[in-house]
């Protein structure tokens, strides 16, 4: 599930620092949490090192040119353009801002099927694990 992000031109650690913001305002996840990401300068960046530091996460990265979430990245814009022509309505930085949040929120995050996910969205494959285990997400 897609729980922070933020939107630029150019993917560095300013970037990628204000995604993670964003995910720990809104999940707000206990010292010790885990955040897998690839090894992506902006990942291995001292203020996003520092950033998950200063909030308790453990840091982990996997190996180079691996990255799920770059193939999901392809995958995502690939499906999209066959799903209503959403890379059409997406011309400009400023179509982005307005149109991402929805799409993450509504479509990504509460319909879109993920075989690796048992074919449930993020959010049912989220909502089955709290059921299974009294446990929320962090």
């Amino acid at each position: 599930m897609i729980v922070g992000y933020a939107i630029g031109r150019s993917i560095d650690a300013r970037l990628t620092v204000a995604a993670l913001k964003a995910a720990i305002d809104r999940r707000k996840p206990p010292p010790g949490v885990v955040h897998h990401s690839d090894r992506g300068s902006q990942y291995a960046a001292e203020r996003y090192r520092d950033t998950l530091a200063a909030n308790g996460l453990i840091g982990s990265m996997g190996r180079c040119g691996k990255s799920l979430r770059q193939r999901q990245g392809r995958k995502l814009h690939e499906n999209a353009e066959g799903r209503g022509g959403l890379s059409d309505a997406l011309r400009n930085l400023e179509e982005i801002t307005e149109h991402l949040p929805h799409f993450i929120e509504e479509v990504y995050n509460k319909r879109w099927l993920h075989s690796a996910l048992g074919y449930l969205s993020p959010q049912q494959f989220e909502d089955q694990h709290i059921r299974q285990t009294g446990k929320s997400a962090a």
